[in-house]
């Protein structure tokens, strides 16, 4: 009651007394706009005082227009109490850390040329939202419900959804990947997943080797933990095994960080001989890899390839990321860690530190309409759509783009290094004016050597194509052929 802190005296009359504590709690916004006062019989009996007094309060706040009295219904404040404020400013630019610091200087959303209405992006790779089987999702969904009721509104496990983890051991065991010693942590997809990873198992400055070139996000998180990235160069099998022994040895790597499915941005699928060769190099250095399974679903021209994992057989050197996000409802955001027990203990712990669990209602939804079958329907149902779209933009690109080499197997994506040194980067000025954009490749280098400054994939860039219509990739391919002659005549 706002009568609770009143203390009366006996110097000033009570109907006074009443009067400005009402005021003064206007004044400090206990008492708002349209708030119900209590009743003159509730105030007398509460203070111990005479109903009249409090009656007279009241009227004479109702004469100056403060509150109003409706007959039946009681009291209300009439006027909004004015907010007294401090101003007090920081200038935090001054104080943010290098964390920070480096997240908003490579966060590319805001750093490259932002997508407008009516243009025509092969910048995302995300899937085609209208091809989401959205009927077994809803289904799915009503499933979690029946099954798990209000429980999935509540907190949850930081491990994750225990059907949705053993979901996810029944998917590694159909790739061939031994499950003894191992356990799984349910993330909000990829990029929670490698956070945790790096930021509980390296130490500033310590080195990362990876393939050059590979996944941006991963770069932007490595380098805002402060580690030093070695880029090993690729061919079309995968990682070079030369350059790779090279690495190992001169530069004694804390992790290796590999994508051997679909190369994020090449769309390079490493051949099953060379994963040994290249899980051989890794034992012998006795380097841990993180793996990322990266759009492993979506091969076009064969079956999918056995994780690096599946060669570790009982041992724990491979740390495994899972995402379906790239291909089915990025939304979710799901993921998962497939890992050493002890690890994965240690990773759930981080876990729970940042951000206690991924959402429940989620995960249930996910794992009803995973275990439905509805996942391996959608994935027959897409390949073709995703395969016509991907044998068009290469088509369209002998065509159209004058290339040293255009990489990709399959996933929703296809690299291109331009012949002549043609810069990306001019190009894409040109095309953007054009109202065509796509990905820039430099994003997807490290850009320093430990021996000197380079710059590297300034003539390379990325084409996704997983959410643009066949015409619009006719019509854009043939805009940035356009606009490379340009830039050769000028040249």
């Amino acid at each position: 009651m706002i009568f609770s802190n009143l203390i009366l005296n006996k110097d000033e009359p009570i109907y006074l007394q009443l009067e400005k504590h009402i005021k003064q709690g206007i004044k400090n916004g206990e008492l708002k706009k349209d708030s119900k006062l209590p009743s003159t019989r509730e105030v007398s009996k509460f203070l111990s005082i005479s109903r009249n007094s409090v009656i007279s309060a009241y009227e004479e706040l109702e004469s100056m227009g403060i509150i109003i009295t409706r007959k039946g219904v009681g009291s209300f404040i009439l006027i909004e109490g004015k907010n007294e404020s401090y101003e007090y400013n920081i200038n935090y630019s001054k104080i943010i850390n290098d964390y920070g610091s480096t997240l908003k200087k490579f966060d590319i959303v805001k750093n490259e040329l932002p997508y407008k209405k009516g243009i025509i992006s092969f910048k995302s790779i995300s899937p085609e939202s209208h091809l989401f089987n959205l009927d077994d999702f809803k289904r799915s969904l009503l499933d979690a419900w029946t099954f798990e009721g209000t429980n999935l509104l509540n907190y949850g496990y930081a491990k994750g959804y225990k059907p949705l983890i053993d979901y996810f051991f029944d998917y590694m065991a159909e790739k061939r990947v031994n499950t003894e010693n191992k356990d799984i942590l349910i993330t909000n997809g990829f990029t929670e997943a490698f956070d945790i990873i790096i930021s509980s198992l390296t130490n500033k400055g310590d080195i990362i080797l990876c393939e050059e070139p590979t996944h941006n996000t991963a770069l932007k998180i490595m380098k805002s933990y402060g580690l030093q990235i070695v880029q090993v160069k690729m061919d079309k099998e995968g990682l070079d095994l030369k350059s790779l022994e090279n690495a190992l040895s001169k530069y004694s790597p804390k992790f290796g960080y590999l994508i051997p499915s679909y190369n994020n941005p090449t769309g390079i699928v490493t051949k099953t001989e060379r994963r040994r060769e290249i899980y051989k190099l890794f034992r012998k250095y006795s380097v841990p890899i993180i793996e990322d399974g990266f759009n492993e679903e979506l091969l076009y021209s064969s079956s999918p390839i056995d994780p690096i994992a599946s060669l570790c057989g009982g041992g724990n050197g491979v740390i495994y990321i899972g995402s379906l996000s790239k291909i089915l409802f990025p939304g979710l955001r799901i993921g998962w860690i497939f890992a050493d027990k002890n690890l994965i203990d240690v990773l759930e712990s981080v876990k729970r530190g940042k951000n206690i669990h991924t959402s429940f209602l989620d995960q249930s939804a996910f794992y009803y309409y995973l275990k439905s079958g509805a996942f391996s329907r959608y994935v027959k149902n897409v390949r073709k759509y995703y395969r016509d779209k991907y044998n068009l933009v290469v088509d369209l690109v002998e065509k159209y783009i004058p290339y040293e080499y255009i990489t990709g197997e399959g996933g929703l994506h296809v690299f291109i290094k331009l012949k002549n040194k043609i810069n990306s980067r001019k190009l894409l000025e040109l095309c953007y004016s054009d109202n065509v954009l796509f990905m820039p490749g430099d994003i997807f280098y490290e850009n320093y050597h430990l021996e000197s400054s380079i710059i590297n994939g300034d003539d390379t860039f990325r084409i996704g194509f997983g959410r643009v219509s066949d015409e619009d990739i006719r019509k854009g391919i043939k805009i940035i052929g356009k606009n490379i002659k340009i830039l050769e005549e000028s040249s």
